[in-house]
């Protein structure tokens, strides 16, 4: 089905095209622009190239290719993301340092430019604010994604919606995850950095697939303008609730899954302390195994809460587990209560959620995952052969 999100902001074209495993990607809007980065000391060419191209605080376009990370490629690797801003600004008639790069694919080796060259001269000609167009863009930037994954938020007088791509090397930091999102309101340069690294916090930085971080996450934002001023608390609100649905659907779609596990941790005394809870809990391989299983294990839930170094009482935490509709307790104020038959049928469908209960003070926070299978095993154990 066409998905049209992106598209749907004033001033938002796109395009792309995949031939193989080799995809690339054109989205065309002119505003505002802010981005957040991986954390990896091993940083990407283009990720080495856009933390500098985003401090004048202003975007045009974002070229994206797959199929090639442009990661651990030294001088060559940066000179060639370089080229791949050229390319674009030559396609679409804008300046080279007015143009966003990403990348996304295996480490370690170099870029087909000449690849790269033809497709975005294929691609600029047909950008467009349709929903087909959009679908073209979505997919050009899959690597082992499953599904594409588009997000909308649609407020009475402005919109925030993104793309993004994210199966495998997920893990808190930012995983291996490019997001592209745009609105249409008038938002200053401090502003749209400032929103985007809380969205970003809350959201993308809750995810764990494998709790491997990669080498070239980036999170860009461009703010278009075209609806003009909102007050900052809604789009914050706005560009948050849109960061959280795309990170939710990089989780369910995390490489061999077959669950999406939401771990909801309530009664921190800092909601620092509920995210590392929760981030510890999600991150766990018993616990991920357990749901591939369905089996519900509480004790492992509380023993990784217990090893994510914020000070609560054991005796004093309750837990539930849930499919989303059903909530059934396993554990209250340290007591064992469970219904071993309701908990093993919560655990039966597409959704996973513990609700983890510290009972230390009013601060809360949610991570997302995946279950942990057989198949994550085969496609990461021949990713490059």
């Amino acid at each position: 089905m066409k998905k049209r999100s992106i598209c749907a902001v004033e001033g938002v074209t796109a395009c792309g095209m995949k031939e193989g495993k080799f995809g690339l990607a054109l989205i065309r809007a002119t505003g505002t622009a802010a981005g957040v980065f991986t954390e990896n000391l091993v940083k990407a060419a283009p990720i080495q190239l856009m933390r500098t191209q985003i401090r004048k605080g202003k975007l045009d376009a974002v070229i994206v290719n797959s199929g090639c990370a442009n990661a651990y490629t030294g001088q060559k690797g940066y000179e060639d993301a370089v080229v791949m801003t050229e390319y674009a600004s030559s396609a679409l008639g804008l300046e080279p340092d007015r143009i966003g790069v990403a990348s996304t694919g295996v480490i370690g080796r170099y870029l087909d430019l000449p690849l790269i060259r033809k497709q975005c001269v294929a691609v600029a000609p047909a950008l467009a604010s349709s929903a087909e167009a959009e679908t073209h863009a979505a997919a050009a930037i899959m690597t082992t994604d499953t599904v594409q994954k588009h997000a909308l938020v649609e407020k009475e007088t402005f919109t925030v919606a993104g793309i993004c791509k994210g199966s495998g090397m997920i893990a808190p930091n930012m995983g291996t995850m490019l997001a592209f999102i745009y609105t249409d309101a008038d938002v200053g340069a401090k502003q749209l950095r400032d929103s985007l690294k809380l969205a970003t916090k809350r959201s993308f930085n809750r995810v764990v697939v494998d709790g491997d971080s990669s080498t070239n996450d980036i999170a860009l934002c461009t703010a278009t303008g075209e609806a003009g001023k909102v007050r900052e608390e809604e789009f914050s609100a706005a560009l948050e609730e849109c960061c959280r649905s795309l990170a939710k659907q990089i989780a369910a779609d995390g490489e061999g899954a077959t669950k999406l596990l939401e771990i909801r941790v309530t009664g921190a005394v800092k909601e620092s302390d509920a995210a590392r809870v929760a981030r510890t809990v999600i991150e766990s391989p018993l616990v991920k195994t357990a749901v591939y299983g369905e089996d519900p294990n509480w004790g492992r839930v509380v023993a990784a809460a217990g090893r994510a170094r914020v000070k609560f009482d054991p005796n004093a935490v309750s837990l539930w587990i849930s499919d989303g509709k059903n909530k059934y307790p396993l554990v209250k104020s340290g007591e064992i209560i469970a219904d071993l038959k309701k908990a093993k049928q919560a655990m039966s469908g597409k959704t996973v959620i513990f609700i983890l209960d510290l009972a230390a003070g009013r601060e809360e926070a949610s991570a997302w995952g995946c279950d942990l299978t057989e198949r994550y095993v085969e496609i990461n154990g021949r990713y490059t052969t």
